[in-house]
């Protein structure tokens, strides 16, 4: 997995690649943390290349839900790809985030 990060309009972006699991997540919690402690309020999870997320990875975007949320942040996943979106209505997170088709449109809702 790699991680690109980039903050838009003051939006932080976070674009996972490839898989989120127990090996991975560690490193995207991580750099969560870092702009969350920094200040960031608004976030963007771009899973379109996100090729499968097990429950660490979910982990991960539900610690971040609970810390925005916190703060009056607001949090939001973009472009999901089906077996992906898959996981998380199974897990039934799809209930606790907004789901947008695509960065910039999450960005112009954020912004």
């Amino acid at each position: 997995m790699s991680i690109h990060f980039e903050n838009r309009d003051q939006v932080a972006v976070f674009r996972p690649t490839g898989r989120l699991d127990s090996a991975s997540s560690p490193e995207l919690e991580s750099l969560v943390n870092t702009q969350l402690e920094a200040g960031a309020r608004n976030v963007v999870f771009d899973l379109a290349d996100l090729d499968y997320i097990s429950s660490a990875g979910l982990r991960v975007v539900l610690l971040a839900g609970k810390k925005l949320r916190a703060s009056q942040g607001r949090l939001l996943l973009a472009g999901l790809r089906d077996n992906v979106r898959d996981v998380f209505a199974m897990s039934g997170f799809l209930s606790l985030f907004n789901v947008v088709a695509s960065v910039d449109e999450a960005v112009t809702a954020l912004s």
